[in-house]
Parts: C-alpha cells; structure tokens; sequence
C-alpha cells in the first residue's frame, strides 16, 4: 500500500500542473496573420543566408573556405578567383567565383556565420526555402548576394561600362 505522503505529493502535483493549464486556458491567443502581414520574428533567427558586401559595394567574401570547412553537413561548395586591375569583385586578392549551399542538407548551425573572418556570410530572416523539387534548394551566389547598398556602383558595372569604353 502507498504511503499517504506519496498519494499527497502526487495530487499536489496533479493540481500544480492543473493550475498551468488553466490559467493557459483562460490568457488571450495571439495570432499572426501571415500572409497578411509581415512575421514577427527574432534577431537571432537563423534564416536563409545572406552574402554581404562592403560599404564599397565589394563582395566581402574572399574564398577563404572556411565556412565549408566548419560546416558539418559539408553543404557549402565554393570555387574561388583572383581580383585583377580590371576586374575588383572583393576587397582582397581572391574572390568567389562560385558560392553555392545546398540547403537539402544544411542544418542552419551556424558554423559557417562563426567561421567567416571578414563576416561576408551571415544568416537572414528568409524563411520561405520549402520547394517540391530539390533542386531548386541549391542556391547560388547570385541568389545570396546582398543588394549593392544605395548610391555605389556596382563592381560588375563599372568594369563593363570601362571596357565599352562609356
């Protein structure tokens, strides 16, 4: 036979955890309406990712490769490419030429945003990824890259408007 004072215990438990759910019961709902209006969410939300740029509109991203090799879902494929006199996509020697994270396999840990020593690579609030074809879940450079920021030229510009000779 049980002892009273585990019986006493066990009901006050019961009633304690009773309690939780009534006054849940009883507080207003919230209620996002999405696609109505913009989602509420964290700073520290770990989105879609986002490749920056300097206040130069300059890639920040040098292809150090260290992203890919912190991340543990091996998700990140880069190819890198040398700046030259004519052609300046980043502030250092090399560039990436290609940026590529498969996002069928990233876990969104974060490793690669800790990574990165010029933090060219940070995590947006995107969200909206889910696809039916996986394929479409590769995204490249062009699609991480973030806007030029407002009155600077782009680099890829200013090259070809030089070799037209404008």
């Amino acid at each position: 036979m049980a002892n009273i004072g585990e019986v006493f215990g066990a009901a006050s438990a019961i009633v304690k955890g009773m309690g939780v759910t009534m006054k849940e019961m009883m507080s207003p709902t919230v209620t996002e309406n999405y696609p109505d209006e913009p989602p509420k969410l964290q700073e520290r939300y770990r989105g879609v990712h986002v490749l920056q740029r300097d206040e130069n509109g300059l890639e920040k991203c040098v292809a150090c490769f260290l992203c890919a090799a912190a991340c543990p879902a091996n998700c990140i494929y880069i190819e890198a490419a040398e700046n030259t006199e004519t052609v300046r996509i980043s502030g250092g020697e090399r560039y990436a030429k290609v940026y590529n994270i498969d996002y069928n396999r990233c876990i969104f840990c974060g490793y690669c945003v800790e990574a990165c020593p010029t933090d060219a690579i940070t995590h947006g609030h995107g969200f909206e990824v889910a696809s039916y074809n996986t394929s479409t879940l590769i995204k490249r450079k062009e699609d991480m890259l973030a806007p030029v920021p407002p009155g600077v030229r782009p680099p890829v510009i200013q090259e070809t408007a030089e070799a037209s000779g404008h």
